[in-house]
């Protein structure tokens, strides 16, 4: 049985929702990220990009390069609700489908062509979206999910393509390497200076030539090239570790500010691993100083999710390592190596009245937001809480800002 990959996009998906809450916005340049001295783009229109701008850039050159330009600082759940809604019309619609971001899908319409025909379905498919959710939508349909990615972003804007079984290597060829999923601003430095600028170089070269410059990379660059990689869909995403991070607005050795955004960040994770039933056997800190030299320290544990375990080894790692004494930038906790589980009891050190201290603060964050209550410790740092279960089996979601 042939297979039919059906690639989806949101086009310009966080400006599309700022416009359906603000129609004056349409047609207007537009920029949507975070708004102070060190913001970046999370996503610009159209409108802007014949200026040069480009999402991650920084905020303060887009809007030099684009003056004129509508700033929003946004809003990360606006944009989950839009994308749920998205998410439920696929899910009614399609067999087996993989969420790959909040505003970028995969389908499996194998065998369709059978019955409704593989193209028709994913245009109703489409249509049926952008009626009823009112956002712009492209897709690609084509054998495998690389080049149906690469035919979504030709098609855009607002528009679909399909790539006929057989003509996968001929579509690729005229592109630009870099419109090659997993080549990155380095691998294609490395082969501009190899003189490959087009797919076409690369379909003509020897597999062995790729893997002597970039290794295992080289091959799978080359299988992508030739339209032949066939990663499988990925129906649900299994985390692996959960993390926050923060820049601040302006570099800082407020101590006060930092433990109290460091302990924040700590208490909101253990409310994550709780409300995902998970536990959790290794924490890491990280720093970024003023001078943009980064530094981290990891520990293992035993595994748990209580707050009185993570936070106290949390503040540890961070003594440890803040040594310098210089500006910091940014600081991030993570917690990994995640197994499922609820917190075992320490005979030695819990008590009663612990134990029930944490299911009611998690029974009145569930109800009422990660923010309806917090330790006196984490007052001050409030950008930090999520409230979203991030073992939900969607992807990490990218905020508009996470500047603090």
């Amino acid at each position: 049985m042939k297979k039919n990959i059906l690639h989806l996009d949101l086009d310009t998906f966080f400006v599309s929702c700022e416009r359906l809450i603000d129609s004056r916005l349409q047609k207007r340049p537009l920029l949507v990220g975070g708004t102070g001295d060190r913001g970046v783009v999370a996503a610009c229109s159209y409108e802007t990009r014949r200026f040069g701008v480009h999402s991650g850039m920084p905020m303060r050159m887009a809007k030099r390069l684009c003056p004129e330009a509508v700033v929003i600082r946004g809003n990360s759940s606006i944009y989950t609700k839009h994308s749920h809604l998205v998410t439920e019309i696929i899910k009614e619609k399609a067999p087996v489908f993989e969420k790959a971001s909040i505003d970028e899908f995969y389908a499996d319409l194998s065998g369709m062509d059978k019955f409704f025909g593989s193209y028709k379905y994913a245009s109703e498919l489409r249509h049926t979206i952008i009626k009823e959710t009112g956002l712009p939508i492209s897709f690609g349909l084509s054998a495998n999910k690389i080049v149906s990615k690469v035919a979504t972003g030709e098609a855009k804007p607002n528009n679909q393509l399909r790539i006929d079984h057989g003509f996968e290597k001929s579509f690729l060829a005229p592109l630009s390497i870099k419109k090659i999923p997993s080549v990155g601003d380095k691998t294609y430095q490395i082969l501009r200076n190899l003189g490959i600028d087009k797919v076409r170089v690369i379909q003509q070269m020897p597999v062995e030539m790729l893997r002597s410059v970039l290794g295992v990379n080289g091959v799978t660059i080359w299988k992508r090239a030739h339209g032949i990689d066939n990663p499988p869909l990925i129906p649900y995403h299994e985390r692996k570790s959960i993390s926050i991070e923060r820049t601040f607005t302006k570099d800082t050795i407020d101590m006060v500010k930092l433990r109290t955004t460091i302990f924040a960040m700590a208490e909101n994770l253990a409310y994550q691993l709780r409300q995902g039933n998970k536990l959790a056997a290794c924490i890491s800190v990280k720093i970024r100083y003023s001078d943009f030299n980064t530094y981290s320290k990891q520990v293992n544990i035993p595994y748990t999710s209580a707050d009185h375990v993570i936070i106290p080894r949390v503040l540890e790692l961070f003594n440890k390592l803040y040594q310098r004494r210089l500006l910091i930038r940014l600081v991030g906790v993570k917690i990994s190596n995640l197994v499922s589980g609820n917190y075992q009891i320490n005979l030695f050190d819990d008590t009663e009245e612990m134990l029930s201290l944490y299911s009611a603060l998690d029974t009145i964050r569930s109800r009422y937001g990660a923010l309806s209550i917090q330790k006196a410790a984490s007052i001050g740092a409030k950008s930090v809480a999520s409230s979203q279960n991030p073992f939900n089996g969607d992807p990490p979601i990218i905020l508009a800002h996470r500047k603090q």
